[in-house]
């Protein structure tokens, strides 16, 4: 999974990728996938359960896209089978009134994963160098600052005990045309179109850009950001999965030892 980890240092051109590469996983199709999915479902619970016995660390996964990217369906896909109870999933859209009196990382920080647990959020504070840079929502002498305090931000999480994984699910333009296209007309799937995404579908080129220098200047070696082709359901399913399993095997966690002698304990 390294091909789509991002160098710290390393200037991003989404321009530059394919949304549609299946190179990792190549030899494999949608229907020949289930089966590597399913496997990846299991190792991924398992890996859960050991990251919940050992207690003194958590991991903190945060998912951006643009619309239709498939935030939801990953989640849903990935983290299938996993204990529930020690999954805390978080959306973060516009925030209320009691959020905005605070700093934009308030409500970020109080949704952080404890140790043992596993934090998903969906959009994140990075929304805060994307929405609000494209829309004018506050000045450039305002969102610049933002990317050295989030780095510090997740410096200190890491710090603490936290790793961190950030995936942009990387659809391209053409895609989500068909996946917006779907929801308007499958009566299923109405409940999913926002007018909104139109307006932000207008500025592709400004959020693009805005990812390039979000991505660029916030990936860290403690927190490294992954560009992952999302046109393919199935094979982005399969990406996450790994990058996930990848990171919590090296978290060096171990069950805990027994408080107590057991060899000479048998159950009648």
């Amino acid at each position: 999974m390294e091909l789509y980890r991002i160098t710290p240092g390393s200037i991003v051109d989404l321009s530059r990728t394919n949304p549609g590469e299946k190179v990792a996983f190549d030899h494999l199709t949608k229907s020949s996938s289930k089966k590597m999915l399913a496997t990846m479902n299991r190792e991924l619970s398992e890996l859960q359960r050991l990251l919940w016995s050992d207690g003194d660390q958590a991991l903190l996964v945060v998912l951006q896209a643009m619309d239709t990217g498939g935030k939801d369906g990953t989640i849903r896909k990935v983290f299938s089978g996993v204990n529930p109870q020690g999954v805390d999933v978080y959306g973060f859209g516009v925030p209320g009134p009691h959020e905005a009196a605070h700093d934009y990382l308030w409500r970020i920080h109080m949704r952080t994963p404890a140790k043992g647990r596993i934090g998903v959020f969906n959009r994140s504070h990075y929304e805060d160098v994307l929405v609000v840079r494209v829309n004018d929502l506050v000045p450039e002498s305002v969102w610049s600052k933002r990317y050295k305090q989030i780095r510090d931000f997740e410096e200190m999480l890491c710090d603490e005990g936290t790793t961190i994984v950030k995936i942009m699910l990387n659809v391209s333009k053409e895609e989500q045309k068909e996946r917006l296209q779907a929801r308007v007309d499958d009566p299923s799937k109405n409940y999913k179109f926002d007018p909104s995404d139109l307006s932000s579908r207008e500025k592709w080129e400004d959020y693009m850009v805005a990812y390039d220098d979000a991505i660029s200047l916030t990936s860290t070696v403690d927190a490294p950001w992954y560009i992952v082709p999302a046109d393919r359901k199935w094979y982005r399913n399969l990406v996450v999965s790994q990058i996930l399993i990848d990171t919590i095997r090296g978290m060096d966690l171990a069950y805990p030892e027994p408080e107590f002698d057991l060899a000479h304990i048998a159950i009648e």
